[in-house]
């Protein structure tokens, strides 16, 4: 089952998610982010697959526990990494660190010993309850209106991933809007082919 976590301080309108889908594939890195008196040296490395919330559970947890954050950290100098988890460390508040990319080569000795004594997170792949969960998110984000068993017909037929889950709902937005008709079947098959290719969005 998939629950929500709020986020603090979304407007109306801004264009993002007013909260955090949670699922089979991110709660355990949820109830990490709950607890940091839980993780070594006070440090935590998030990673995971394109568009799947990292920045989202790092605005969250940066605002629950007043920790410190490094979105991006396999962009910055090494050596600011070095001293901002010195400083973490001498005042006594969690760090935590998202890695956009698919790794972080660490090359200075100091860096990486430190770095890999941390909790390391990873945003796992969403099942079928949290991917219906997103979708439904995704849509009310734009105003859409999905129609009745969206879900049910566009989850298996999907590829599983965060980033095309949310290709596919700006689709079937676009094409509705273009077409100036409720977003239905036709909607929802011609979407899955334009985003995923004409043998996937013919299954039936």
């Amino acid at each position: 089952m998939a629950t929500q976590f709020a986020l603090p301080l979304i407007p109306a309108g801004s264009g993002e998610p007013a909260s955090i889908v949670v699922g089979s594939g991110n709660r355990a890195v949820a109830e990490a982010l709950a607890a940091p008196e839980t993780w070594p040296f006070r440090t935590a490395i998030l990673h995971g697959p394109p568009r799947s919330g990292k920045s989202l559970f790092a605005r969250w947890f940066a605002n629950r526990h007043a920790g410190g954050v490094i979105d991006g950290v396999e962009s910055l100098e090494e050596t600011e990494v070095f001293h901002r988890w010195n400083r973490a460390q001498e005042d006594g508040f969690p760090l935590l660190l998202v890695v956009d990319g698919d790794n972080w080569d660490i090359t200075l000795p100091d860096l990486r010993s430190r770095m890999g004594a941390a909790l390391q997170l990873e945003i796992g792949p969403p099942d079928d309850a949290l991917s219906a969960e997103l979708m439904l998110s995704h849509a009310a984000q734009r105003g859409l209106a999905l129609g009745e068993g969206a879900p049910h017909y566009l989850v298996p037929r999907m590829e599983r991933s965060y980033a095309a889950m949310e290709k596919i709902v700006a689709e079937i937005d676009r094409l509705s809007l273009e077409r100036q008709v409720p977003a239905t079947l036709s909607v929802w098959r011609d979407a899955l082919e334009a985003v995923q290719g004409p043998e996937q969005g013919r299954l039936l």
